[in-house]
């Protein structure tokens, strides 16, 4: 067990934040800013869960074969009153966009890259239908303004097609306020980015980043095989949600972009018992949480919500246990989730809603 104990602990201090912290956490003031801090019918947001959970049913149901494939109604939380479908057909065949996802990670992610043997499943999957997907290179430990340099660089360099922009931005995590960050302070993308999408995104940030330090974090560049460097030192503080929601009250986001909220709303039962503690601490402010964010904070305001994933922060994106399976049989017991076949239904979905007129 001595093998793994130190990269569990040090995962745990950049994936979980405060999850290592024993300091009870303080509930958000009464004048905090509303923005997303609000139940998504009441922000702006458009409710499109109905035809997402179509599309993503078809998916599963045709790509039986992929890993951690389950029924549908286990992969999606049903929160609240879900709007109907549309009974439309489902295209299940290539795609006429050719879009392009590319997904921005969390925080330290560069640190522990190699350790997680990704092999790049989702990218495999849906190249076979016509789109492809890539992970931006960004920072590990700095905060939103370096990143998004990057972010503005890797957009610049994927090829562009004629007709219609491709490039769909996918922000995990910390991910998610690197990439608005990039929208609003690079014009130049804007024409090449069909889409932003919210993937369990801090959006407005999560509380356990109030208890956290850099400190904690920049012991991931000691991660067995880690080649990531301490950046700009500004991870945790841009993940602090008084820092977010100033940021999103001064930053009005262009309306020239699409944007949508995939968020995690896991089950009890489907959080993974490393993450047990995260997720108790932020209960104390609202238990409807992934463990590391709470459900309304993943929510870009006025985008499309997409629907509600029933798996914790780590089960969407990050594939510990396919690599290292004593780990997740310890550790990270629900890191199982059929992210391939989630990552083709996303796709579908935002393929087909960017053919509808903005309402």
């Amino acid at each position: 067990m001595s093998q793994f104990k130190p990269a569990i602990a040090l995962a745990c201090l950049a994936l979980g934040l405060g999850a290592c912290s024993t300091e009870p956490l303080v509930p958000y003031s009464a004048d905090t800013p509303p923005l997303a801090r609000v139940p998504a019918s009441k922000a702006g947001v458009q409710d499109k869960r109905g035809r997402f959970r179509e599309i993503y049913c078809a998916v599963l149901q045709a790509r039986k074969d992929l890993p951690d494939v389950r029924p549908c109604d286990e992969a999606l939380t049903r929160v609240g009153t879900e709007p109907p479908g549309t009974s439309k057909p489902v295209d299940l065949g290539p795609s006429k966009r050719r879009l392009v996802a590319a997904g921005v990670p969390g925080i330290g992610y560069e640190c522990f890259e190699r350790w997680l043997q990704n092999p790049s499943a989702g990218k495999l999957h849906v190249t076979q239908f016509g789109y492809d997907a890539v992970w931006v290179q960004v920072d590990a430990l700095s905060g939103t303004e370096t990143n998004a340099r990057q972010i503005r660089d890797a957009v610049m360099a994927i090829p562009q097609e004629p007709g219609q922009p491709r490039v769909v931005l996918v922000g995990y995590s910390k991910g998610a306020p690197d990439i608005l960050q990039a929208v609003v302070s690079y014009p130049e993308i804007r024409s090449r980015v069909a889409a932003v999408v919210s993937a369990a995104g801090a959006v407005a940030g999560s509380a356990l980043a109030n208890d956290a330090t850099q400190y904690q974090a920049d012991l991931l560049r000691h991660f067995p095989g880690a080649a990531c460097k301490s950046g700009d030192g500004g991870a945790v503080e841009a993940l602090r949600p008084a820092v977010r929601m100033k940021w999103l009250a001064q930053n009005p986001l262009p309306r020239e972009v699409r944007y949508y909220s995939l968020v995690t709303f896991p089950q009890p039962e489907r959080i993974s018992s490393i993450l047990k503690g995260s997720y108790g601490k932020l209960a104390q402010i609202d238990s409807r949480n992934d463990s590391q964010v709470i459900f309304y904070d993943q929510v870009i305001p006025d985008s499309v919500l997409v629907g509600y994933v029933n798996a914790d922060h780590w089960a969407l994106a990050v594939p510990i246990a396919r690599a290292h399976t004593t780990v997740g049989s310890l550790f990270v017991t629900q890191n199982a989730y059929p992210r391939e076949a989630l990552l083709e239904a996303l796709l579908r979905f935002v393929e087909e809603d960017l053919a509808t007129p903005v309402q």
